[in-house]
């Protein structure tokens, strides 16, 4: 079993990725696996290109 805090510091953590705007691998996989089992996840390398590439391909969707 997790111990309450670290269970809250991990919920924390992804909470600050999604407001930043980072990409969160383990939500793809977890969300790969239980909607789509019989496809096979990207890779971290694969899902953080495919992720970072969708983001910057669009200049005018940026602030700055």
């Amino acid at each position: 079993m997790i111990p309450p805090a670290r269970r809250w510091l991990g919920r924390a953590a992804a909470v600050v990725r999604r407001v930043i705007g980072a990409p969160d691998y383990d939500h793809y996989v977890a969300h790969m696996r239980e909607r789509h089992p019989d496809i096979t996840p990207m890779t971290r390398e694969q899902f953080m290109t495919t992720q970072l590439t969708a983001r910057f391909e669009k200049p005018g969707a940026r602030c700055c």
